[in-house]
């Protein structure tokens, strides 16, 4: 059988992403920084799973690491997930729900964050990935 074309060179790169969801209903996005990919794009923050991490152990150290704030496991529900090619390889972004949290998301690895109504995240400039995670979004929400 033939190979399909579009099969990545490697395994997949799972990231994980968190829509924070505030008392008002607005959703957390923060723009990525100069000098990175996709610089100036706005996204859902957080990255990739480290070797032996499960996906919502990887969330909560990202937010962490990003945003200064403290998500417990438990606070964290499932959304959806982007699937799109990146570079040789494709990658695969869950997208999980947090509405409680501690702290207050300070920008540590963005240029700004911004809270935005979720029907007007479709005007935001995102990357691929987070692009059609806003539908999913606006559905459950």
């Amino acid at each position: 059988m033939p190979k399909d074309r579009t099969d990545a060179a490697g395994p997949p790169l799972l990231v994980v992403a968190g829509a924070l969801i505030d008392s008002r209903g607005r959703v957390l996005v923060q723009q990525r920084p100069a000098g990175s990919s996709m610089a100036g794009l706005w996204e859902f923050p957080g990255g990739k799973l480290e070797p032996g991490e499960t996906p919502e152990a990887a969330l909560v150290r990202e937010l962490a690491e990003e945003l200064g704030i403290a998500v417990g496991m438990g606070a964290l529900s499932p959304c959806g997930f982007a699937s799109v090619p990146h570079g040789e390889r494709h990658l695969l972004l869950l997208l999980y729900i947090a509405r409680e949290w501690t702290g207050d998301p300070r920008p540590l690895d963005a240029a700004a964050l911004r809270w935005t109504a979720p029907n007007a995240l479709h005007a935001l400039a995102m990357p691929p990935a987070d692009r059609p995670l806003v539908d999913m979004l606006n559905a459950v929400l």
